[in-house]
């Protein structure tokens, strides 16, 4: 606002307009900034405060277009700054559904990125010689790209690319930044996400099919009449990356973004370590989903006990210092490690219903577990070496999650394919659903089967992780280079009895056939019952 005389013309209307702007775009920074201060785990403490953000940001987007006119003169409003608000309302809504899983608000995240795209409201920042405002173009970019990733809407992912490349190439052209290389590496971290898949689904046209991997659109098996399975809902889960051989966007990692892709509907918080969360805050019959995806940390020696500390586990710093490539193995690692997550770190959260999945090089660790509490509690494990044919695949993210995710484009992998058309491929995945439904009754029916592993059989995305699991173990199971050493197959907690489960005839005839489908019947045995 103009100064001296100049100013005791505004009518005290325009002066009040631009009072209250100034007010809750200060407002609104103030909320903005102190949701990175709120704990990472909880319903109660964030919600409120969310809330309130909501509030203020709704009222300033509102405000500013009632008044557009008075602080265009009178204030001096940019476009870029009507762009800066709605790019805060969009990550409001990103992070709202980190918080809840429900894609309606990452819906309103992609409407508002869209604006902003559409209006052109950053347009005018190049002209302007200030490298900190086209910094803020560029991070707007990228959150809508991680947006767009999470829709599965590949076509927009690919325009925006483009259009931040050019971005990039000239802010690096007319600034002599630090963060050049940083932002070069953005556009390589997003084109590894693109092409994280292995196999290409075509259309006749040869175009390619974006494939799905929501609940939603894959299905869990239905529960038959009869089947005597547990009430426990999914309430929470937590989502924690680590991993230092594998491509981080927007701090994801490959397979954390695939189990984001995978979780709809289902309450959830992402997190990128671990926090202990108020259990008390858990309703009654809900179970928290605790899936880790990290760098094993192993044990330096021998150990005179063999308690929940005594195996290492996983770790949960990301400072490249710690983890120095493949040194991570290599050091002199203590079992007192402080970065290493222990399977007794978790034991806190064994008073309430628990399952775990761990993606990681010592994912064994969590074998090692002691129930105290004897509530239910289910850890899938995934290998902890894969074959040498598959091991630089391993930017592309893990094949145990990719199985977990998107079981029948990994079953297509490790048979060596790379593109299939669409309608083998719908008939592949109907073949799936099958094997999925007789998975369930082999579970439901088995007579050996630990109590756990029915207890979360009740709900909709436990029972699909499950089932998932149970086909990816027994897939890898049958394979030829994977059974080369027993390290190449996923274990339980508790264990399942194989020969009803995984070794079950039944089952391994059904991947049998899928193969014979896909005439990649020769990378399987016949047969591996015949070996123990």
């Amino acid at each position: 606002m103009s100064s001296g005389g100049a100013e005791d013309d505004i009518p005290q209307a325009e002066r009040k307009t631009v009072t209250d702007f100034c007010y809750l775009l200060d407002k609104s920074k103030q909320l903005f900034n102190g949701l990175r201060d709120l704990p990472q785990y909880g319903q109660k403490q964030w919600q409120s405060y969310f809330g309130r953000t909501f509030d203020v940001y709704t009222k300033l987007w509102k405000f500013q277009q009632q008044h557009r006119q008075v602080l265009d003169n009178r204030y001096g409003l940019k476009r870029w700054q009507i762009g800066e608000i709605a790019s805060k309302i969009g990550q409001l809504y990103y992070h709202y559904y980190l918080r809840t899983s429900e894609t309606s608000y990452l819906n309103e995240a992609f409407s508002f990125y869209s604006a902003i795209r559409q209006r052109s409201y950053y347009s005018q920042v190049n002209k302007e010689d200030r490298p900190e405002l086209v910094v803020k173009k560029l991070r707007y970019y990228a959150r809508f790209i991680v947006v767009c990733l999470l829709l599965n809407k590949m076509d927009v992912v690919k325009d925006l690319v483009k259009e931040l490349s050019d971005e990039i190439e000239d802010y690096t052209h007319r600034f002599n930044t630090e963060d050049q290389v940083e932002w070069n590496l953005v556009l390589q971290e997003v084109a590894a996400f693109i092409e994280a898949d292995p196999v290409m689904v075509l259309n006749d046209d040869n175009t390619i099919v974006i494939t799905s991997n929501r609940l939603s659109e894959t299905g869990a098996p239905l529960l038959e009449q009869g089947m005597i399975v547990g009430q426990l809902a999914l309430a929470d889960a937590l989502i924690i990356g680590n991993c230092n051989n594998q491509v981080k966007f927007s701090e994801l990692t490959i397979d954390m973004f695939r189990m984001l892709q995978a979780l709809e509907r289902e309450p959830m918080n992402l997190a990128s370590q671990m926090n202990k969360p108020g259990m008390q805050e858990l309703p009654a019959n809900s179970v928290l989903l605790i899936y880790l995806s990290a760098t094993g940390v192993f044990p330096s020696g021998r150990s005179d006990s063999e308690g929940p500390y005594d195996f290492g586990g996983v770790l949960t710093n990301s400072n490249r210092d710690i983890i120095n490539g493949d040194a991570i193995h290599k050091r002199n690692q203590s079992y007192k490690e402080m970065h290493c997550l222990h399977p007794g770190d978790l034991y806190p959260f064994t008073r309430k219903p628990l399952f775990i999945i761990v993606d990681s090089s010592n994912s064994v660790a969590y074998k090692n577990f002691t129930n105290l509490f004897g509530q239910p509690l289910v850890c899938l494990l995934s290998p902890t070496a894969y074959p040498k044919a598959l091991q630089d695949q391993s930017q592309r993210g893990s094949l145990f999650t990719l199985f977990l995710n998107n079981p029948l484009m990994a079953f297509l992998f490790v048979s060596g394919l790379s593109s299939m058309r669409r309608g083998l491929w719908e008939k592949c995945q109907d073949y799936l659903r099958k094997i999925n439904r007789d998975i369930a009754q082999l579970l439901t029916h088995s007579r050996s089967i630990d109590q756990s592993f029915l207890q979360f059989f009740g709900d909709e995305f436990l029972r699909l992780l499950l089932t998932r699991f149970i086909f990816c173990s027994a897939t890898m199971r049958m394979h030829k280079i994977f059974r080369q050493e027993t390290r190449n197959y996923p274990e339980s907690y508790p264990q399942l009895p194989r020969d009803e489960t995984v070794e079950n005839p039944h089952l391994q005839k059904h991947i049998l056939e899928l193969a014979s489908i896909l005439d990649v019947r020769n990378v399987f045995l016949e047969n591996t019952l015949d070996d123990y």
